[in-house]
């Protein structure tokens, strides 16, 4: 018999969880969380990978909704590592008492919806079962990693490991010899510190990708007191901007200036920190192609001028797509890391893996002796995640099966189908092309007062329409085609995993846009939702 004694189910503690069980917990209901991890953080618990940190400046990244959590944390870097981001998201756990009601080494397997309880069931691993009237998944877009499918992977006889799933053990590279499949962000970050101590590190490229400066420092004590007080405004302009960075397009177009004055914004911005030079750049950069031919024209100068051996330099420089087509890896040194003696480069488009050895790794060319090999073969992104919890909405149809031909959602937070159920940072919601925390506080706002206002009015079920979702979807693939970002191919669309329909994930327009149309919902009782 499953047991009933909660209101809401949450599924995972990581940034969006944990916020959103504080904020029902203020409602008065009774919430139970489940986490597959050993410990809160979500991202920042799993990816403690050599050189993981924030591509967003540390204060951005903050939960705003506690004056005296940002009053009391200290941040010592401008964009912090994964350590102190997992310290950071433990004290606000700790601070608001929130792992009384978080089970943790829980691996959710199923959930099922019961029409006549008006109830969701949910399956853990281990056997347990519990039931609640809503259930909410805090799952995220970048958690169901992905190794590849190579023969051999479990012959390799020296340690290996997905950089999504570090041991908590330091890992010593110190004349060791390493491998590193995989050159996307979480490639960059930690071939550029392994390098620093392999006796040897080889780096197996399938595609290259358009990195830039992090140009990260640390923060002095004697500017924490001004750095705080500046959050009112530093969460203002993050508001204000399109995708809750503190980064603003330029609102000229790059064909309204001089070459010179062109120039000179591009080296200004790329030696600035952070995602200025992709989202503070001239605004047709990533809509127009024309535009962004300039701007990647520049990226690849900068590739040339970095790396000492043109040879090298070329296979690092991608193309198949436009700078700024797919999110940026930011990057200390990761060029300059080729230029070392114990740094070599594989491009897997000229000589492919074969299989991989008891010894390491074999190509159509060679085989490469290794100790350790790193698999940073990143993620089934966005609903990848869902895929491996076995969803079923009232009728018995799995969600799996519902989005086979690609995810169609309401607002990116319910399924036509789905009474109940919400999904923070779900496909197509406003916070999957945004800063995660300044926009995760948007869905969980959002849908604790949805909570409240069927609490009040004493409905006891929600669900979006066929027709509203219908309609929000067609709205996503709109907004899609005005920008670069579906053109290429990545996780924005699904195209990174081998044999998946490609499709749009994300929504681009904005959170400007996808607030408005969250409060016009509201303003207008909830409209494209059936509640009863």
């Amino acid at each position: 018999m499953a047991n009933t004694a909660c209101d809401a189910i949450i599924i995972v503690a990581g940034v969006s969880g944990l916020y959103q069980l504080y904020r029902l917990r203020e409602l008065g209901l009774k919430v139970r969380a489940f986490e597959a991890g050993g410990g809160v953080g979500g991202t920042w618990y799993w990816n403690r990978y050599p050189g993981a940190r924030f591509d967003s400046e540390s204060y951005t990244y903050a939960y705003s909704f506690s004056e005296e959590i940002l009053q009391e944390w200290n941040w010592s870097e401008h964009f912090s590592g994964q350590p102190e981001n997992e310290r950071y998201f433990n004290f606000v756990a700790d601070k608001l008492d929130l792992r009384k009601d978080i089970q943790f080494d829980s691996t959710v397997t199923a959930a099922r919806f019961l029409p006549a309880e008006n109830q969701w069931e949910v399956a853990i691993e281990s056997g347990e079962k519990v039931r609640a009237r809503f259930l909410i998944t805090a799952i995220g877009i970048l958690s169901a990693y992905q190794m590849p499918r190579i023969e051999g992977i479990e012959s390799f006889q020296g340690q290996y490991c997905h950089t999504a799933r570090w041991p908590k053990e330091l890992i010593d590279f110190t004349g060791k010899r390493v491998g590193v499949i995989g050159t996307g962000a979480t490639g960059v970050q930690v071939i550029q510190e392994v390098a620093k101590t392999a006796g040897h590190l080889t780096v197996f490229q399938l595609d290259a990708n358009w990195c830039a400066p992090l140009h990260n420092a640390k923060i002095a004590d004697t500017e924490q007191d001004a750095l705080k007080a500046r959050y009112p405004e530093l969460f203002s302009r993050c508001r204000s901007t399109m995708s809750g960075f503190l980064h603003q397009f330029d609102r000229r177009s790059i064909f309204e200036v001089s070459v010179e004055e062109r120039e000179a914004l591009f080296e200004k911005l790329y030696g600035e920190p952070g995602f200025g030079i992709w989202l503070a750049n001239f605004r047709d950069t990533v809509t127009d192609e024309r535009a962004n031919a300039i701007i990647t024209d520049f990226i690849a100068r900068k590739i040339r001028e970095r790396v000492k051996d043109p040879k090298v330099a070329d296979i690092l420089i991608p193309k198949d797509h436009g700078f700024g087509m797919k999110r940026v890896p930011m990057e200390t040194g990761y060029y300059e890391a080729y230029n070392q003696d114990n740094v070599s480069l594989v491009d897997l488009r000229a000589t492919p893996i074969e299989r991989i050895t008891p010894r390491g790794v074999k190509t159509s060319v060679r085989e490469y002796d290794l100790d350790i090999l790193i698999y940073a073969t990143g993620f089934d992104a966005v609903t990848g995640a869902f895929r491996r919890i076995d969803i079923r909405g009232k009728d018995g149809q799995s969600l799996t099966d519902k989005w086979a031909g690609g995810p169609e959602t309401y607002l990116g937070m319910q399924v036509a189908g789905f009474p109940n159920m919400f999904m923070l940072v779900g496909p197509h919601n406003g916070a999957t092309l945004c800063n995660i925390p300044r926009c995760i506080e948007q869905n969980v706002e959002w849908v604790t007062d949805c909570l409240g206002y069927m609490k009040e009015h004493n409905f006891q079920r929600i669900e979006a329409t066929r027709e509203a979702e219908l309609a929000w979807t067609e709205h996503v693939y709109e907004y899609a085609q005005k920008s670069l970002l579906s053109k290429a191919d990545s996780w924005f669309t699904g195209a990174n995993v081998p044999g998946r329909k490609r499709t749009v994930l994300l929504y681009v327009g904005g959170q400007d846009n996808y607030r408005k149309k969250c409060d016009e919902v509201v303003a207008r009782n909830y409209e494209g939702f059936a509640l009863g």
